[in-house]
C-alpha cells in the first residue's frame, strides 16, 4: 500500500509540475479548479489499477470517486473557457505578474499546495480502494456511503445546473439566485461535495478502522475550506458587495445545509 501512494505521489507532482509549465504558458492557473476534481478521479483509477484484483469495494469507491471528479472537472473547465481567468487568482497572483515573477509565485502559490492537498483529501478513496482486493464484499457502511454520496452528486449537478441556467438569463444580472435548491440553501453545490466526500469516506471506512482513521483528514479538510476558508466566506464576501439583495437572502436563507426559509 505505502508504494502505492508513493506511485500517486509522484503521479500527482508529475502531473501538477507539467500544468505548472502550462500555466506560465499562458498566463493563467485558473484550470486548477477542474484539475481538483479530475486529479482525484485520476489518484482513485491508479489506485485502482494497482491493486491487481480489485474487490467490489474497491470498484465501488472508484467509481464514486471517478464520476464526482469528471462531472466536476468537465464542468469547471467548460466555465473556465467560457469565462476566462477567475478573479480570485488574478488578485494572488496579479503583483506577482507585475514583477515578472509569475511563474515562482503560480508554483509556490498554488500548484505546490493543490498537490498536497488534493492527495490528502483524497486519502478516503486511494486508502479505501487500497485495502479492499477481492473479494472485499459491500456491507451496510458502504451502501450508506454510496447513499451519501449519491444525495451529494445530485445537490451539486443540479445546484451547478441551475446556477449555469441563472447565469445565462441576462434578466439575472444584479439579481439574486433564490429559487430551486437555491431556496434551501446558499450553497447547494458545496453541500453536495461535502456530502459526496463524506460517503466516500464511508465506504473506504468499511475496510477497517485503520483506513477510517488515516484518511478522515480528507473529509475533514474538504468540510473545512467550503464552509470556513476559500470557498463559502469568499464567494459570500464578493457578493455582498455586488448583490444589492443577498444581505436579505442571507438572512433568510441556510448557509450550508438544506432547510425551509426562515420567515422574517
Amino acid at each position: 500500500m505505502i508504494e502505492a501512494l508513493v506511485i500517486n505521489l509522484a503521479a500527482d507532482a508529475a502531473v501538477m509540475l507539467v500544468l505548472w509549465l502550462l500555466a506560465v504558458r499562458i498566463g493563467d492557473v485558473s484550470f486548477i479548479d477542474a484539475v481538483w476534481g479530475g486529479g482525484m478521479a485520476a489518484l482513485a483509477l491508479l489506485s485502482w489499477l494497482q491493486l491487481g484484483q480489485p474487490g467490489v469495494r474497491a470498484t465501488l469507491i472508484m467509481a464514486m470517486t471517478v464520476l464526482w471528479g469528471g462531472r466536476l472537472a468537465l464542468h469547471l473547465l467548460a466555465r473556465w473557457r467560457k469565462g476566462g481567468e477567475d478573479p480570485r487568482y488574478a488578485r494572488i497572483l496579479g503583483k506577482a505578474k507585475e514583477r515578472g515573477a509569475f511563474g515562482s509565485a503560480a508554483l509556490t502559490r498554488v500548484f505546490a499546495p493543490q498537490a498536497v492537498l488534493l492527495f490528502l483529501t483524497c486519502l478516503p478513496a486511494q486508502l479505501g480502494i487500497l485495502a479492499s482486493p477481492a473479494p472485499a464484499p459491500i456491507g451496510p457502511l458502504a451502501l450508506a456511503g454510496a447513499a451519501l454520496w449519491a444525495i451529494g452528486l445530485l445537490f451539486e449537478t443540479v445546484g451547478d445546473w441551475q446556477l449555469a441556467r441563472f447565469r445565462a438569463d441576462p434578466a439575472s444580472k444584479g439579481r439574486v439566485l433564490d429559487i430551486g435548491l437555491w431556496r434551501y440553501t446558499r450553497h447547494p453545490n458545496y453541500f453536495g461535495d461535502t456530502c459526496a466526500w463524506w460517503g466516500i469516506w464511508l465506504a473506504a471506512a468499511e475496510a477497517g478502522w485503520q483506513v477510517a482513521a488515516l484518511s478522515v483528514i480528507g473529509p475533514l479538510f474538504l468540510t473545512f475550506t467550503l464552509t470556513r476558508w476559500s470557498g463559502k466566506p469568499l464567494l459570500e464576501k464578493g457578493l455582498a458587495r455586488s448583490r444589492p439583495g443577498y444581505a436579505d437572502y442571507v438572512a433568510r436563507t441556510s448557509g450550508f445545509v438544506p432547510l425551509p426559509p426562515r420567515r422574517r
